[in-house]
């Protein structure tokens, strides 16, 4: 099995920003596992709803989720990321990926019209 992960919009190289050279690496590691695990452990992942998925990471104490959906079975597409400091993902949070989603979607569907 072999996904390809892209970034829409530069909301995951923000959320990049924000972390240290270990925590990146850590971020890469399991997003390698994306790549290539069919079945991913559900501490790296889990769905959220409306085909919204968080990736799940720990380091260091600090928890942080990065939301993503699979796009035809097979495309990782990466949205907004950040560090969890509650016990439950924060419904703002949800709805900030739920409208980057809808927004790739519609980005998606004008370039699809382009190339017809």
């Amino acid at each position: 099995m072999k996904r390809t992960v892209i970034a829409f919009g530069s909301y995951y190289e923000e959320f990049i920003k924000t972390l240290n050279k270990k925590e990146v690496l850590k971020l890469k590691y399991i997003l390698s596992l994306l790549e290539s695990t069919d079945r991913m452990p559900v501490k790296f992942i889990q769905y959220i709803r409306d085909g919204l998925y968080e990736l799940r990471m720990e380091y260091n104490g600090n928890i942080y989720r990065v939301f993503f959906i699979f796009d035809e079975g097979n495309i990782v597409v990466l949205f907004n990321g950040f560090q969890k400091k509650t016990q439950k993902t924060p419904d703002g949070e949800i709805k900030q990926a739920l409208k980057i989603k809808e927004a790739y979607y519609e980005y998606k569907q004008s370039d699809d019209n382009k190339h017809q």
